[in-house]
């Protein structure tokens, strides 16, 4: 799980907000024998959950106009393989790098070092 502080924000981006309360899925297929994919879920009220290629993180984050800082904390490690535990490190190195997002429709981009292209869950 990952808590994030977030500040609300009216409009960014393509001039859509930042889709607070929806579960965004890192726009990637699966390892090889397995369906999970990374996903984030920020509420308004800032906490959020960040479920990696194995384990699952804390990070706090300031979301502003088209703005956005991720600092990770704590991971909650889980009983995977080399691969997936240096996917999960990867991934997170990434998110504290992030600088800028922007949304355009059902795509989320947080843009840092390594751009992470997130789509909004629809059942």
């Amino acid at each position: 799980m990952v808590l994030v502080s977030v500040v609300p924000i009216a409009q960014a981006g393509a001039g859509e907000p930042f889709p607070f309360g929806s579960t965004l899925i890192l726009d990637t297929a699966p390892i090889r024998g397995s369906k999970r994919i990374p996903m984030i879920e920020i509420q308004e009220n800032g906490i959020a959950s960040i479920d990696l290629w194995c384990a699952s993180a804390r990070a706090q984050a300031t979301v502003a106009d088209g703005s956005i800082a991720i600092v990770p904390g704590d991971l909650q490690s889980a009983q995977c393989d080399a691969e997936r535990q240096s996917r999960d490190a990867n991934l997170l190195a990434a998110l504290a790098q992030v600088t800028n997002w922007r949304r355009n429709g059902e795509l989320v981009e947080l843009i840092g070092v390594t751009p992470l292209r997130f789509r909004l869950m629809t059942n």
